[in-house]
């Protein structure tokens, strides 16, 4: 679907007026190949140890993108470019990480969107410590599991329904 998130809040003024579409504060880089992504949300809630990331994204991912709540913790990266390859071979629309990645040249390299704060070379723990499909908020948003996010060069956004 192509789509630009300025044009989907105009066709869609009266939704967001009413608050069923949610505008993202800006704050997040792109680093993903794919400029412009969508899907429906699944949502993780971790600090600093990607042992989820990695058992969510070997799962098909068609039509969805895997939002990952880090606590906005700028210690270590949630994803790298092997989750990354392992996302674009399960079909991820994208990750967009609240916190951040590295290996970004490469994960630059692959068709897949991802949005990011920053980068940080250091990778996380790994204790499998963390939660699942569950409302998270940041952003100013909350984002529930199976809402849609839409994402382009002009931001993020959250959608109880899909969008046209």
């Amino acid at each position: 679907m192509s789509f630009k998130t300025a044009d989907l809040l105009d066709n869609n003024e009266r939704r967001h007026r009413d608050g069923s579409i949610r505008i993202v504060t800006p704050m997040f880089q792109r680093y993903g190949g794919r400029r412009t992504f969508s899907g429906q949300i699944v949502t993780l809630k971790v600090f600093e140890d990607n042992s989820l990331v990695r058992t969510a994204l070997a799962e098909n991912g068609e039509g969805k993108v895997l939002l990952i709540d880090g606590g906005g913790s700028l210690r270590c990266a949630l994803v790298g470019d092997q989750l990354a390859i392992l996302a674009h071979q399960n079909h991820w629309c994208g990750i967009v990480v609240y916190g951040c990645i590295r290996d970004s040249h490469d994960i630059g390299e692959i068709a897949l969107g991802v949005r990011a704060l920053n980068t940080h070379p250091l990778k996380s723990i790994k204790k499998g410590i963390g939660e699942r499909d569950l409302a998270v908020s940041f952003g100013g948003v909350t984002f529930r599991p199976g809402e849609w996010i839409y994402v382009d060069e002009d931001g993020l956004l959250v959608s109880d329904q899909p969008l046209t």
